[in-house]
């Protein structure tokens, strides 16, 4: 094997960057396999704490279209496919992130036109989406720029 066929180590920060990655998007899809079982327990956990009946909220999730779940269900789990294919330092993370960009944008647009009044349409519902919109963004960014760089191959 030639030094041209042996792979150069990717920059501490990816390891880093792609392991909390991978973190926060399973938080997002414990979230969203709890939600759409309906798990009460779970939803209880979730949004009691702020006020809010859990059996309405089941109730509201239940009610979303197919589309929009489908959106949600892209997002989420082309996240956790974007942090695992950073992780295996691969340039389809970027398209996968951009991907999960669209899940994310969609289903969110889809929850604030159709908020349950007084549970989804709070400042505490709209600070949540602004930083998952934010860390999501930056993560698209980070592997756009490790796909350039020629980190991600």
């Amino acid at each position: 094997m030639t030094d041209d066929n042996v792979r150069q180590a990717g920059p501490w920060h990816l390891w880093v960057i792609g392991t909390l990655a991978l973190l926060f998007t399973a938080y997002g899809a414990v979230d969203y396999v709890m939600s759409q079982s309906g798990n009460r327990a779970y939803m209880e956990a979730m949004v009691e704490p702020m006020g809010m009946d859990a059996d309405a909220m089941i109730a509201y999730i239940g009610s979303f279209p197919l589309w929009a779940d489908a959106v949600w269900a892209i997002g989420v789990w082309a996240g956790v496919g974007g942090a695992v294919l950073l992780l295996l330092r691969r340039a389809l993370a970027y398209p996968v992130w951009l991907a999960a960009m669209a899940g994310l944008v969609l289903s969110n647009a889809y929850g604030i036109a159709h908020p349950l009044p007084g549970m989804t349409d709070t400042s505490a519902t709209y600070g949540t989406i602004a930083v998952v919109f934010v860390v999501m963004l930056a993560l698209t960014l980070y592997a756009r720029a490790m796909r350039n760089s020629g980190v991600l191959a």
